[in-house]
């Protein structure tokens, strides 16, 4: 029996200011089913997160919600999803989130987002893993970010190589294509390690 591939989205339990991220969101999930991956993802029933799950769900994807118990309640854990794992710290979440995935995307999203997003491309910069991080840059939501990406660039705090592990896009199924094709950097991390 082949093993089901997924991808984890990080996105918002909030649905935030605009209908774009929404649209984006439900886009998203579709895209990942017609590429034929599931959906990992943290378990919620609010905010964008529940518009993924739903998205998936109703294309008959496959969708593994992840959530700490303590957040079961404040996040309103999604009742309907092909599996729900209930773990006990944020940290078993991600970690069992990042080993199911075969690839990561955030969508827009707040302080977790960026958070469980930076964990993952730093865990891909040190060799850890070799999956591919991206960016669905909705209505230009990552462009600061993105800005500060190559300031970091420009200040050698990241190599050029690390800068490209980010795959950005706007399109929903040109990312999966992105996911797809990708091909880690071979380099290792430190920048100017003989000066240090």
């Amino acid at each position: 029996m082949k093993q089901r591939r997924f991808i984890c989205v990080f996105t918002g339990s909030s649905p935030g200011a605009r209908a774009e991220y929404r649209q984006a969101a439900d886009a998203l999930g579709r895209a990942l089913v017609q590429a034929g991956y599931g959906l990992v993802y943290g378990g919620g029933n609010v905010g964008l997160m529940g518009v993924i799950a739903d998205a998936v769900l109703a294309c008959s994807g496959h969708v593994c919600g992840v959530i700490p118990r303590a957040l079961k309640l404040k996040e309103v854990a999604h009742g309907g999803l092909t599996e729900l794992r209930v773990v006990e710290t944020m940290h078993q979440r991600k970690a069992l989130m990042a080993d199911m995935a075969d690839a990561f995307v955030a969508l827009p999203g707040g302080l977790g987002t960026l958070e469980e997003f930076f964990e993952v491309l730093t865990w891909g910069q040190l060799g850890i893993h070799a999956k591919p991080c991206a960016l669905l840059n909705v209505a230009g939501y990552y462009d600061p970010l993105l800005a500060l990406f190559d300031h970091a660039v420009a200040e050698r705090f990241i190599s050029h190589e690390h800068r490209e592990m980010v795959l950005v896009d706007t399109d929903p199924r040109a990312l999966m294509r992105r996911l797809e094709s990708y091909e880690p950097p071979r380099i290792e991390k430190w920048l100017d390690r003989e000066q240090t």
